[in-house]
């Protein structure tokens, strides 16, 4: 099946909520052979879960949205056009100095970044640095199903371990999400891969600058319509 198309009103066509896609250099070091997940970087869920994401927001709620999503570099000049940075797969990401700088302008100046689909302990820690070097000393806050960003649209209540998403392609039928101790996948992601959770860094006003879902592929749910 195609994804979906769609215009907006004529002269208005760039007064719209474009979903941009954040592209970075993956460097896997040591852990190359180390499994499919050193392999595969920006592009997991591309083009199908940008577009489709899109076209549900404009369904369902009242913003409107750009029908061709955005591929975009943190070096690009039209960089702060877009208020969300969508990032997947970041375990592995390596920024340059230059790319860290533009981060911490980005969402200094009132940017946010979105990152999952990302797995264990060692893509934590790997993602952690990296946002470390551009948010230096900035701790995170774990979020719960209490905080207002899950009833936003939908009310998303329940444990969190009840919304964890399994990637398609590992899937275990058996996965019961009602249960907490129930393994979603065939095969082990990695130590620390156990337990779904939600984090985020916000700035002095309590904005939510980088909101990272760890160990749920949240953007197959998009891909798959």
């Amino acid at each position: 099946s195609q994804t979906p198309n769609w215009t907006n009103a004529p002269g208005f066509e760039h007064d719209v909520f474009t979903f941009a896609r954040l592209i970075f250099q993956s460097d896997p070091g040591p852990f190359r052979n180390r499994g499919f997940g050193p392999r595969l970087g920006w592009w997991v869920d591309y083009p199908d879960a940008d577009l489709n994401l899109s076209w549900r927001l404009q369904e369902v709620t009242s913003l409107r949205t750009d029908p061709d999503a955005r591929v975009i570099r943190l070096t690009d000049p039209d960089l702060h056009d877009f208020p969300l940075l969508y990032l997947e797969h970041a375990g592995y990401m390596s920024l340059t100095e230059e790319e860290v700088l533009r981060l911490r302008s980005y969402l200094d100046c009132g940017g946010a970044l979105f990152v999952t689909d990302f797995w264990s302990s060692r893509e934590w820690d790997g993602f952690a640095r990296q946002i470390a070097r551009a948010l230096p000393n900035r701790p995170w806050v774990e979020i719960t199903t209490d905080h207002p960003i899950f009833h936003a649209v939908f009310d998303l209540r329940g444990p969190m371990h009840r919304l964890r998403v399994p990637t398609m392609q590992l899937w275990d039928q058996e996965f019961d999400p009602d249960d907490p101790l129930s393994v979603p996948h065939r095969v082990d992601r990695g130590e620390g891969s156990d337990t779904m959770s939600v984090r985020a860094i916000q700035d002095q006003a309590g904005r939510i600058q980088v909101l990272a879902i760890h160990n749920s592929d949240v953007s197959d749910g998009w891909e798959r319509e």
